[in-house]
């Protein structure tokens, strides 16, 4: 199975005071992190999606070896960003048989939770493969989406939706992968979060 890591990482962080793409997180930009955590977790390539303050998200995101896509309409929410990310990847890697979705705030989803889920989608080269990591919260990232799926969740990608609502109408296809051993699914909000133990 081939697979592209998406990193969400195009808005603002309004509540934040800036674009978390940029945030410096323990040393490295939160960006940064994200793509290297894919790419450690087992991806092949990264795409980074990335739309307020391109050219630093861009510089970070290219010096960790990802591929980046701007959204221009990245303030309209999560949706858009994910589907400019699908369309990126279906156009820049045509043998990719599924698409791993990460957010940029969330410095402490680790590569084990990204192996984990990718695991658990090993042997569906068909495409159709549907999975999610799962916390005491509940759903959460990384999201592995086979391509079979890209074509019919695309018009469902709206405002800060993302793919909830899709993976909710397929949850009978849905493998939920156990997380909380090896992960945490915190994001980072405000400034305060940055100070919070983890």
């Amino acid at each position: 199975m081939s697979v592209v890591g998406i990193v969400l990482a195009a808005g603002a962080g309004s509540r934040m005071g800036g674009p978390k793409a940029n945030l410096d997180f323990r040393g490295t930009p939160l960006i940064t992190r994200a793509v290297r955590t894919a790419f450690a977790g087992g991806c092949d390539r990264v795409c980074a999606v990335v739309g307020a303050e391109i050219e630093r998200a861009t510089a970070h995101a290219e010096a960790a070896g990802a591929f980046v896509v701007v959204n221009e309409a990245w303030a309209e929410g999560m949706g858009g960003s994910l589907r400019a990310g699908l369309d990126a990847v279906e156009a820049a890697e045509p043998e990719a048989s599924a698409a791993l979705v990460l957010l940029v705030d969330q410095p402490y989803i680790t590569a084990n939770a990204v192996a984990a889920v990718l695991s658990a989608g090993r042997g569906r080269d068909d495409g159709g493969v549907l999975a999610a990591a799962v916390y005491e919260t509940g759903r959460g990232h990384p999201v592995l989406i086979g391509r079979a799926h890209w074509e019919a969740l695309r018009p469902t990608l709206s405002g800060d939706i993302g793919a909830r609502a899709y993976l909710q109408a397929h949850q009978d296809e849905l493998i939920l992968v156990p997380c909380d051993a090896v992960a945490d699914p915190r994001d980072l909000d405000r400034p305060e979060d940055l100070a919070a133990p983890g």
